[in-house]
């Protein structure tokens, strides 16, 4: 038996909720998550069809990128097709979970998936997060260090880039006297005691604070553990907006669009000028982007593909990058495949099926 939370945590795992938007609404929305799976449909939005197209299917869990609630709902009256959705599926016990901001925000999430199907090379996040991580210090018994850190280590610590295992220490005397009631694990009760100690320092994700601190105080020898949190303004390289990355070979205006359409399945694009010189860097975001064109400027992409741009907002483009807006749909349908791609790896005594059901709200003539 596997319950809807063992999938919703292995999912949260690889997009923690900690990293959506503050206006966002991830997470499991509608159903309860003891239940056990039946089956999962994996969609760009749950709508009332995909809620239909789940009962057909024997699934009982649809999986979508956008968030069927995103505002507060204050009635359930079925006056439009939010609430519509939200009672069909509850009348027909489907759970709905949502992995929005949170999937953008990762390496290898949405926006990591756009740029693997544009084949783009050493991709990076475009705009890292700051303000969450922390600084992690302790102080350990000398012989007990390395032991302490591989615990942190599994817990989650000393991850810096491509970096993992990464630790700072120091060496001194830690001094105490246990009371009464202490039972000192170096030491006897009521004398005071002098022990070699390294200060060991490591960063962590400010959000997994809690498990590192119970790995902390399984692994340390003391009853009582010494430590201190400091929350860091340092960016993290693996969390934040957008990617960019470096095509294959170069390409002019005209062949570097046939590309895009191809590559992205497009009805059309939407672009800005086309530059005299070769295209080879390009920044990417799934959905509404156009906040992060001075990031892709700072980043010197000579293109940047994403969606919803406004008509005034491509005059901003001023002829220093080539925005192409492909649509909100067409930028992120293909996260579909990249949450079940993620799921097949993991549960296999289910059915983990990619909707049918097309919930582009667009059409073009």
């Amino acid at each position: 038996m596997t319950q809807i939370r063992e999938l919703t945590n292995y999912l949260e795992a690889l997009a923690p909720l900690a990293y959506q938007e503050s206006y966002d609404n991830s997470g499991l929305i509608i159903g309860d998550p003891t239940t056990e799976l039946t089956g999962v449909l994996v969609t760009l939005d749950a709508t009332e069809a995909v809620v239909d197209e789940a009962i057909a299917k024997g699934c009982n869990l649809v999986v979508a990128h956008h968030p069927i609630v995103f505002k507060g709902l204050k009635k359930l009256n079925g006056k439009n097709y939010v609430e519509r959705t939200v009672i069909r599926a509850i009348k027909n016990d489907i759970a709905i979970y949502a992995a929005h901001t949170n999937l953008d925000n990762v390496v290898g999430g949405v926006n990591f998936k756009i740029a693997e199907k544009l084949n783009l090379q050493n991709v990076q996040v475009l705009a890292p997060k700051s303000q969450v991580l922390s600084k992690l210090v302790t102080f350990v018994p000398v012989a007990d260090t390395q032991r302490i850190l591989d615990a942190l280590y599994a817990a989650g610590a000393g991850q810096i880039g491509d970096y993992k295992n990464c630790s700072f220490r120091v060496s001194g005397t830690g001094t105490y006297q246990p009371g009464q009631t202490a039972q000192p694990a170096i030491g006897e009760v009521g004398e005071y005691h002098e022990e070699a100690e390294n200060r060991i320092e490591v960063i962590i994700p400010t959000h997994q604070q809690g498990q590192l601190l119970a790995a902390l105080r399984q692994a340390h020898p003391y009853e009582e553990v010494a430590y201190y949190l400091t929350a860091l303004d340092n960016k993290n390289q693996e969390v934040g907006s957008g990617a960019v990355g470096d095509l294959p070979e170069p390409l002019d205006g005209q062949s570097w669009l046939s590309y895009l359409k191809d590559r992205m399945n497009l009805n059309l694009i939407r672009y800005t000028p086309l530059p005299a010189h070769p295209i080879r860097r390009v920044a990417v975001c799934g959905g509404v982007g156009s906040f992060l064109l001075p990031d892709a400027l700072r980043a010197n992409a000579d293109v940047f593909v994403t969606a919803d741009y406004k008509y005034h907002e491509f005059f901003d483009a001023d002829g220093r990058i080539v925005i192409c807006d492909i649509g909100h749909y067409e930028s992120e349908v293909f996260t579909k495949e990249l949450i079940s791609q993620h799921l097949a790896k993991k549960f296999i005594t289910f059915a983990v099926i990619l909707s049918e059901t097309d919930t582009n709200p667009v059409s073009y003539y």
